[in-house]
């Protein structure tokens, strides 16, 4: 597992899954926080673009509720069988789910809308189990040896959910748990590619759902980078204090470097955005 561990982490890099900073330039995120690295893990797929038009084709299809899952299928199983990367690291979790003894007692696997799909679609099909999935709304559908089901019960059956990246688990809290217990089924486990060690483990436990992860978002991935030569010593101290306290290195960051913001609030129009976002949330106090 640390051979695979030390490949996994290569392939962050390589195909841009994980991308950190320079240190004097933190990313924007969405919610008008900064951070020093962005995690996207479905570009695992291969590369950016790989995983986009997959993530375009899916958008296309999804609406054939019925027909959706062949046809991810199809597409997954193309780029499985001609992208190193990406097979390799499905190969992987596939032998991680085989060999786990915690593992033994699932009956189904499910994937919730839209990146989950990129892995749980062609681990059921490796695995030959039933794989069930999981629409944003709530709606599922059930395929069993080629069949595709959308009338069906679960009856107390056990399911492994597989995800791409497990963040504070929101997605379970809305849709992945709920759209199982609708059907009678219980998902008991969960495989993620990544783990931001942001909660989302704790909150499944909370749920008696048990977490497992490739690889996990913490210092000791960053030293492995470090080491590797993927980043700088200035970028894995600015990685691990914000690794220590999100709030507090970045309120650091943002005092001693007010032009930051200034040139934030001057840039392009998602930078202002969220910028402007960050200052009427008063996500930082910048002035004590």
């Amino acid at each position: 597992m640390n051979n695979f561990r030390d490949k996994l982490v290569s392939w962050l890099f390589e195909t841009e899954a994980l991308r950190v900073c320079p240190q004097d330039k933190p990313f924007w995120y969405t919610s008008g926080a900064i951070g020093p690295y962005y995690i996207n893990t479905h570009f695992l797929y291969g590369s950016e673009e790989k995983a986009n038009n997959l993530l375009k084709i899916i958008d296309e299809v999804k609406k054939d509720v019925i027909g959706c899952p062949g046809k991810v299928l199809e597409k997954v199983l193309e780029n499985y069988k001609s992208d190193k990367i990406f097979k390799e690291l499905i190969d992987e979790m596939v032998v991680f789910i085989k060999d786990n003894p915690k593992l033994k007692s699932y009956e189904y696997i499910s994937g919730g809308e839209r990146r989950d799909w990129f892995f749980s679609i062609i681990i059921a099909h490796i695995l030959n189990k039933p794989h069930i999935t999981i629409y944003k709304d709530l709606k599922a559908v059930l395929t069993d040896g080629g069949e595709v089901i959308t009338d069906f019960l679960l009856n107390g059956k056990k399911v492994l959910h597989i995800v791409d990246l497990i963040n504070e688990a929101s997605s379970y809290e809305r849709a992945w748990i709920p759209a199982i217990k609708n059907l009678g089924g219980e998902i008991l486990w969960s495989v993620a590619v990544v783990d931001r060690m942001q909660g989302g483990s704790e909150f499944l436990e909370s749920n008696s759902i048990a977490p497992f992860s490739m690889i996990n978002i913490d210092k000791e991935l960053f030293k492995m980078a470090l080491d590797s030569n993927y980043i700088n010593q200035s970028q894995f101290d600015m990685i691990a204090a914000y690794l220590d306290n999100p709030k507090a290195a970045m309120t650091k960051f943002l005092k001693e470097n007010p032009q930051f913001m200034k040139e934030a609030l001057e840039g392009d129009e998602k930078t202002r955005e969220r910028a402007k976002l960050c200052l009427d949330k008063g996500i930082y106090d910048l002035n004590s």
